[in-house]
């Protein structure tokens, strides 16, 4: 059994019903998974569009990296991801983060995910849930990484929603 962390997203359509769909998607996936709340933050990149949805997830899962990223890239066709250009808008984004203590390069696939540690939008919810889940590379953790980015901002967490 491994344990891999997700990164959840979506700026297009109902964003939250969105990442509830996705997270029921996930369940099939592996058997435990934990969420964080949901946060609205601002695009990065390409900053004319929609503000973003994001959450992290937690997932116990017995699938090998790529057979994970096959599943999540199934989830987010699912939901009518169009990939149109870098940092594009979407209705979902899932990104594989961390997979165990795995460093993987492969066509496709870098885990762990090689901008995570700088994008507040993705440490705020991870360490909400993994305070201490641990970069292989760096090897800091959720929370050492938050701290290096300095003050976050354009992050807001939402009320609570079931998910």
């Amino acid at each position: 059994m491994a344990i891999a962390f997700i990164g959840l997203g979506s700026n297009l359509g109902d964003r939250s019903d969105t990442l509830q769909s996705a997270l029921a998607s996930l369940r099939t996936l592996g058997d435990r998974l934990t969420v964080s709340s949901l946060y609205e933050t601002d695009p990065v990149g390409f900053t004319d569009q929609p503000s973003f949805v994001n959450a992290a997830a937690r997932l116990d899962t017995q699938l090998a990296p790529d057979e994970l990223l096959t599943g999540l890239l199934r989830i987010e066709r699912e939901h009518l991801r169009v990939r149109t250009f870098h940092n594009a808008p979407r209705t979902l984004d899932l990104d594989l983060l961390l997979y165990d203590d795995a460093v993987i390069e492969l066509p496709g696939l870098s885990v762990p995910h090689p901008r995570m540690h700088q994008r507040a939008f993705v440490l705020v919810p991870l360490a909400e849930i993994a305070r201490g889940a641990m970069h292989p590379v760096l090897n800091k953790t959720a929370t050492e990484m938050l701290e290096d980015i300095g003050p976050v901002r354009g992050v807001v967490k939402l009320p609570q929603k079931t998910l």
